[in-house]
C-alpha cells in the first residue's frame, strides 16, 4: 500500500471522520443537518492535502494531523451551508443534493453551520498527539486563513464585486482570499505539525497559492463549459449572479492558459521541495489532477 496515495489517505480521514460524528456528544436535532453536509461527497482536497504533507515525511504522523484535518473540513462546510443561504449565492444543489437549507429550513441551516464552525477549534485544542505550542499556532493560523482576515474577508468582497467591474488583480485577491487560504491553512498545518523548517514550509505555502489559483480558475471554468452531473450544482451560474470570474475577464482561452501557468508554477514548487529535501513532494502532483480540463 503507498500510504502517500491521496485516495488511501482520504479513506483514512473518512474513518476517522465517522468516528468522531459516531461518539459525539451533539444533540441529534443538530447533529443531523451537520453530518448531511460533512458527509455530501466532498473530495475532502484540503485535509488529504495536509495528510499528504505528514504521509511525505513519514507514516507515523498522519494520526498527527486527523483532528486538524477534521477542523479543517468542518470550516469548509460550514462555508458552503451558508454561501448556500438564500442572503449569499441562494443555491439550490450542492454536490448533486439539496443545500443544508433547502434539506432542514434556513435557520438549521445557519446554526448547523455555526456548530461546525465554533466545534473546529475544539478539534485542536483537545488533541492529545498536539504540543500546547503546536496548539496555539494551528489555532491562530487557522482563525486568521477562515476568519475577517481570510476567507470571510474574501467572501464579503466577493458579493461586493457582484454588477461590478473589477480588475484580474482584484479577482485574484478576492479569491485567494475566499478559496486560497484553507488550502494554505493545509499545507502550513502539516508544517506545523511535522515542525518543517521555514524555507520549507514557505515552499508549501506558495505550492498552495499556485494551487489555490488554479482550483478557483477550473471552478470558473467549469461553471460555463462543465455540466451539472460533472459539478454537482447549477451551471451557467455566475452568469445569471453577474459575478466577475476568470473567463469573463479573460475569455475562455484566456482563462484555460492561466490555469495551465498556475498548475506548472505549482509542479515546479513540488519539485524543488523535492529536491531540497530528498522526500517526494511529488506526491502532491495528484491534487493538481482534479484541476484538468476534459
Amino acid at each position: 500500500m503507498n500510504i502517500t496515495d491521496i485516495h488511501t489517505l482520504r479513506d483514512i480521514f473518512e474513518r476517522a471522520l465517522k468516528d468522531r460524528v459516531r461518539y459525539t456528544m451533539t444533540p441529534i436535532e443538530l447533529l443531523t443537518p451537520m453530518v448531511y453536509s460533512l458527509q455530501n461527497g466532498g473530495k475532502r482536497l484540503r485535509p488529504t492535502m495536509l495528510l499528504t504533507v505528514l504521509a511525505i515525511q513519514s507514516p507515523d504522523q498522519i494520526k498527527l494531523g486527523l483532528n486538524t484535518g477534521m477542523a479543517l473540513e468542518f470550516i469548509h462546510t460550514y462555508s458552503l451551508i451558508h454561501d448556500d443561504l438564500p442572503a449569499m449565492d441562494n443555491d439550490d444543489l450542492r454536490r448533486g443534493q439539496p443545500t443544508n437549507h433547502i434539506q432542514f429550513g434556513e435557520a438549521t441551516a445557519i446554526l448547523a453551520g455555526d456548530a461546525l464552525l465554533t466545534d473546529a477549534f475544539d478539534l485542536i485544542v483537545g488533541d492529545d498527539y498536539l504540543s500546547d505550542r503546536q496548539k496555539v499556532r494551528l489555532t491562530t493560523h487557522l482563525s486568521k486563513a477562515a476568519g475577517s482576515l481570510g476567507m470571510v474577508a474574501g467572501q464579503l468582497a466577493d458579493m461586493q464585486s457582484d454588477n461590478q467591474n473589477i480588475s484580474l488583480a482584484q479577482l485574484r485577491q478576492i479569491h485567494s482570499l475566499k478559496t486560497g487560504k484553507l488550502f494554505t491553512f493545509a499545507v502550513e498545518a502539516g508544517a506545523i505539525i511535522a515542525n518543517l523548517s521555514e524555507d520549507i514550509a514557505l515552499e508549501l505555502v506558495t505550492f498552495s497559492e499556485h494551487f489555490g489559483r488554479a482550483y478557483q480558475i477550473h471552478n470558473d471554468l467549469m461553471d460555463v463549459v462543465g455540466t451539472t452531473d460533472q459539478t454537482g450544482k447549477q451551471t451557467q451560474a455566475d452568469a445569471v449572479l453577474e459575478k466577475s470570474t476568470y473567463p469573463q475577464l479573460m475569455g475562455l482561452e484566456g482563462a484555460k492558459q492561466e490555469l495551465a501557468s498556475e498548475l506548472q508554477q505549482a509542479v515546479a514548487c513540488l519539485e524543488r521541495l523535492s529536491k531540497q529535501t530528498g522526500k517526494d513532494y511529488l506526491a502532491l502532483v495528484p491534487f493538481l489532477d482534479y484541476l484538468q480540463l476534459g
